[in-house]
């Protein structure tokens, strides 16, 4: 399978927050920014291996300040590192001020999705190549990320963890 730059996988969504999108105190509800997260990210992950995808877990999100009604919302994805099967995507959401113009990283989230044939099996996906200062940071905390998970999930054992273990354990 032919290995993909990053940059290959980036997929961009704009939406405006509408009335129906707010809570009482007039800012956009978490869960219509997971629901706009996923599917940018899922348009991401296909874009890197071209198949059917699905959403193994949502890794991280940090809500780090309220998106207001009338707000420009950007969501920028991209594929930071693919295994076997899975793709480790990083989304960043933006906030463009409808009166002033202004734009402001406001969100950010790590989703991983699994590519998958016809009946739902995992299928190998190509690798991804980092270009960037960032992509290169990202490529390189996505294994201990994926580690993490994996022990959290108790699908791994921690002393199996050798990227984490290399953070703690110096020899």
């Amino acid at each position: 399978m032919k290995t993909k730059f990053a940059r290959e996988s980036h997929a961009v969504s704009t939406e405006i927050v509408l009335p129906n999108d707010t809570n009482t105190l007039g800012n956009l509800m978490g869960g219509r920014l997971l629901h706009w997260m996923d599917i940018t990210a899922a348009i991401s992950a296909h874009r890197h291996c071209r198949r059917v995808v699905v959403t193994a877990s949502v890794n991280n999100v940090s809500f780090d300040r309220p998106i207001k009604l009338g707000d420009i919302v950007t969501l920028e994805a991209q594929v930071s590192r693919a295994f076997t099967s899975s793709m480790e995507v990083f989304i960043d959401v933006w906030v463009e001020n409808h009166t002033s113009g202004d734009k402001e990283k406001c969100n950010e989230a790590i989703y991983t999705f699994v590519a998958v044939d016809q009946i739902g099996n995992p299928i190998s996906v190509p690798a991804c190549i980092p270009e960037t200062e960032l992509e290169k940071l990202r490529f390189e905390g996505a294994l201990r990320r994926r580690q993490l998970s994996l022990i959290l999930a108790r699908k791994m054992k921690p002393e199996d963890a050798t990227e984490l273990k290399a953070l703690f354990v110096k020899e």
